[in-house]
């Protein structure tokens, strides 16, 4: 297949292009920065793979939980694209691609996907491997990180440790892993077959949390609540 695959939900930015068997890949600074660096990082890849947006099979991208800014430049680089080219996308869930970089980097198989969601509080989703694919076991949502339920035996996977400590989840085992455009490539067959593409209109993010920032009071209630 010939696939175009990013992510630009965390703060780093991961494009990939996929000819047959063939991989190109670039690996960023994101944030802020995804929507100047997006675009050109992804014709200069598929220049380098030969390919044309026309000969794509489709458009994979994570859709969210994460970052907003990020989820908008996303969807609006994924609607641009297909639009133009006349090719569908593949909209991917950015917790499921935690839960396949943890599976393809460390081995997990049941686990908890956990991205950082500012503001005092986690995106989170459960996922067990099961007969090659991933099942959920559970409804995604948010919540402080004290209040992340984790099944016994269970690992966390994702970015959120770093940011929160010992108020995530601190008897469970934690794994670094981020919705990486090459999980996105490895999921993006298993979705196709099940689910198929979508028309470029259905290129929308997936927030979980509507709202962007806290008042002033909700930032100061934090830092006082962040204080020992």
């Amino acid at each position: 297949m010939n696939l175009l695959a990013f992510d630009t939900s965390t703060d780093i930015l991961c494009i990939a292009v996929q000819r047959g068997d063939a991989l190109w890949q670039h690996r960023g600074p994101g944030g802020a920065q995804s929507s100047a660096q997006l675009l050109p990082a992804i014709r200069r890849l598929m220049d380098e793979a030969g390919l044309e947006f026309k000969q794509l099979d489709a458009i994979v991208f994570g859709r969210g939980p994460g970052s907003f800014t990020g989820l908008r430049t996303a969807c609006a680089i994924a609607q641009g694209l297909a639009f133009g080219a006349d090719v569908p996308v593949l909209p991917v869930d950015t917790l499921l691609a935690v839960a396949e970089t943890a599976r393809a980097e460390h081995g997990c198989t049941e686990l908890v996907a956990v991205l950082d969601a500012r503001m005092n509080e986690v995106y989170h989703a459960a996922y067990r491997w099961h007969d090659g694919a991933w099942q959920s076991a559970g409804e995604a949502g948010v919540c402080a990180p004290e209040l992340l339920q984790v099944p016994a035996g269970w690992s966390v996977a994702g970015n959120a440790q770093a940011a929160y400590g010992e108020r995530l989840a601190p008897e469970a085992r934690h794994l670094v892993a981020l919705p990486t455009s090459a999980a996105l490539l490895r999921l993006a067959p298993a979705l196709l077959a099940a689910q198929g593409s979508l028309p470029a209109a259905a290129a929308l993010p997936l927030y979980i949390r509507d709202k962007v920032a806290q008042t002033t009071a909700e930032r100061a209630a934090a830092r006082l609540a962040a204080t020992p």
